[in-house]
């Protein structure tokens, strides 16, 4: 009796720590990746600064390339020196598999790229991006690509170890 009831015992442990969930492979989450003709790959530059919108289920980073991003770290001044491109990339969000109550980037939603131009007198330079695969938006008018223009051109860098 002492037996069987070890037995049963062993069975219930190892088939109830057995998990029915395949959780996705723990390399490189593929569903973030920006697909699509951009004019630059933002991934490849360096971060000024991240949030999330926990209304929208959104998360956005800031890149710059490395004129932008050493200006973001020095001046507080929001005038970036020519050649500067900043790059603001906006996913969803999603539940992390390999870690309880985390949440990742899912499929992009957005990128914005601001240009600065090289000749003086002249405004940024603004494009967006959207769709899956991305591709530019057609028709951002003047005010709204200003305003987006202003919002990008503002944050200020993270402060960085």
């Amino acid at each position: 009796m002492k037996a069987l009831l070890l037995t049963i015992s062993s069975l219930f442990v190892l088939t109830g720590c057995q998990s029915t969930n395949k959780p996705e492979p723990a390399s490189i989450n593929q569903q973030a990746a920006l697909t699509g003709k951009l004019p630059y790959n933002p991934l490849a530059w360096r971060v000024v600064t991240s949030w999330t919108n926990q209304r929208q289920g959104t998360m956005s980073t800031l890149y710059g390339n490395d004129v932008a991003v050493e200006h973001a770290r020095s001046s507080p001044d929001p005038t970036y020196p020519a050649g500067a491109v900043l790059a603001l990339v906006t996913w969803s969000q999603r539940e992390d598999p390999h870690w309880f109550g985390a949440r990742i980037p899912s499929t992009p939603q957005s990128v914005e790229f601001v240009t600065m131009p090289s000749a003086a007198g002249q405004g940024p330079a603004y494009e967006r991006f959207q769709g899956a695969p991305l591709a530019r938006a057609g028709n951002v008018d003047a005010d709204t690509a200003s305003k987006r223009i202003d919002y990008v051109l503002s944050q200020r860098a993270a402060v960085m170890p």
